[in-house]
């Protein structure tokens, strides 16, 4: 195999499992670090924690285009992905899934022992989302969960142990994440009918899930809040949280029950905004609003 056919391959296999969208995790992770650190972490361990959150993201999104290509080829919206898995090969797919394991694996484990041990559970949690809109309505929430194993896992690979703050981040990532999943997931709502998938929008209707979404992201809010003060975090980091509070405001506007239009903008737009720009107020008031 040529270079030229290996370089083609990597590329669709990071257009397949959406890579850039690892923003949407990676920034809590930083700020889980940086906390954790009381300052700046040291670089090693920084690089170890930002390789394993990347490697568990790959393993777990390839993962899902394998085991949801029955579904994946019936959805206008996702049908691209076919195409890309043969152009990949199946049997590269299950190769690059099973080689960002073990790097998650190896990577937990260069970090220290808790984080080595609570990795098993970390890939059966980001594997078992796969299978979850087969049966509940609430597969929205173990995505949520899945993505906020990263702050959890950030904090340990810095401290070597586990406390409230960083599960305090992790909630609120749950709870961003499962609002924000809902209101991709309305567009869905006719393929979930077909294929006999769950999903909030398909249980309640899109116009109770938007309520619904919307209400997660105010308890997200309030989270983000209540971390502030068992943190002790400064001014910034609030005005942080209330810009995090008008762009969530902001994409619930924007999205409408009879105009699903600006869903993109909602999901990929804003919320990346909305984890960088958390990040950033984060550190810039550790390092000098306090």
């Amino acid at each position: 195999m040529s270079i030229s056919n290996v370089t083609q391959k990597v590329a669709s296999i990071f257009d397949l499992i959406k890579f850039t969208h690892t923003i949407f995790s990676l920034p809590f992770a930083v700020m889980s670090a940086f906390l954790a650190a009381g300052g700046m972490p040291g670089i090693k361990q920084l690089m170890l924690i930002l390789a394993a959150l990347v490697a568990a993201r790959s393993a777990a999104m390839s993962f899902n285009r394998l085991v949801d290509t029955g579904y994946d080829i019936h959805n206008p919206r996702t049908a691209y992905r076919i195409t890309l898995q043969k152009k990949i090969g199946r049997v590269n797919l299950w190769i690059f899934t099973i080689l960002c394991v073990a790097l998650f694996v190896t990577f937990s484990w260069l970090l220290n022992w808790l984080a080595f041990a609570m990795s098993p559970l970390a890939i059966l949690i980001i594997f078992g989302y796969s299978f979850t809109k087969r049966f509940t309505h609430l597969s929205h929430f173990v995505l949520g969960l899945a993505l906020a194993l990263s702050p959890i896992g950030a904090w340990v690979g810095i401290q070597g142990t586990l406390a409230i703050p960083p599960f305090l981040l992790a909630l609120s990532v749950v709870l961003w994440t499962a609002g924000f999943d809902i209101i991709y997931a309305c567009q869905d709502l006719d393929h979930d009918k077909q294929t006999g998938l769950h999903s909030l929008p398909k249980r309640f209707g899109i116009k109770w899930a938007l309520i619904i979404s919307s209400l997660l992201h105010l308890f997200m809010v309030l989270v983000l809040l209540l971390l502030s003060w068992y943190a002790h975090m400064g001014i910034l980091y609030v005005i942080g949280v209330g810009i995090t509070a008008a762009l969530l405001c902001y994409e619930h506007l924007i999205v409408k029950p009879r105009d699903l239009s600006k869903i993109n903008t909602a999901f990929f737009t804003l919320n990346g905004i909305i984890s960088l720009g958390m990040m950033g107020m984060t550190l810039i008031d550790i390092f000098v609003g306090r």
